[in-house]
């Protein structure tokens, strides 16, 4: 009856120290999302810092979303318009997502520079690919900041550019993500 008790007891405990061992979340409530194509013929270049993200350290969990229609800064009214409607679809379409975990495991008590890399699933256009994304973050004082560069096949995504204007849209969309991400606030 003893050992029983002590074993509960310890189990007790070990799950006591475990719940409290587990990290706060960490949110981003409006990153940084920049996409350049850059064609023969022409750049076109946009950004929205209507980005979102979360981070759990404890399961290394990492997912950002934009909406689509958030992109500003286009050569263009007509370029923009063309973009949202024709090509990313943003009414049927309206927000790209990442969903996935980092790599490496990473010391989210300790401050510092990390070279990381996610894997995941990347949703844009209504389909979804597995990319892995690397970046670089930093921690410091409770929160997460994320820079990313990577490339978007628009083919991959199902993104059909019209022959007429091939030499005016890149293959591949240049992507920036920069986030800070803040500790949610315990209950």
């Amino acid at each position: 009856m003893l050992i029983r008790r002590v074993l509960i007891l310890s189990l007790l405990l070990g799950l006591t120290g475990f719940i409290f061992a587990q990290q706060p979340m960490l949110r981003a409530e409006s990153g940084l999302a920049q996409i350049k194509s850059e064609a023969p013929l022409e750049l076109i270049k946009a950004e929205s810092n209507a980005m979102r993200g979360l981070i759990d350290p404890t399961s290394k969990s990492f997912a950002f979303s934009v909406r689509v229609n958030s992109f500003e800064g286009f050569n263009s009214e007509i370029q923009q318009t063309h973009f949202m409607e024709n090509y990313l679809e943003q009414k049927k379409y309206p927000q790209a997502t990442f969903k996935g975990k980092f790599i490496e495991d990473i010391p989210f008590d300790t401050p510092g520079t990390y070279s990381v890399r996610a894997k995941g699933a990347m949703d844009i256009h209504g389909i979804v690919k597995e990319r892995i994304i690397r970046g670089t973050l930093t921690i410091h004082n409770g929160s997460a900041r994320i820079q990313a560069h990577f490339l978007v096949p628009v083919t991959d995504h199902g993104i059909t550019i019209p022959k007429i204007v091939m030499q005016k849209i890149a293959e591949e969309i240049d992507v920036n993500i920069d986030m800070e991400f803040k500790a949610e606030k315990a209950e």
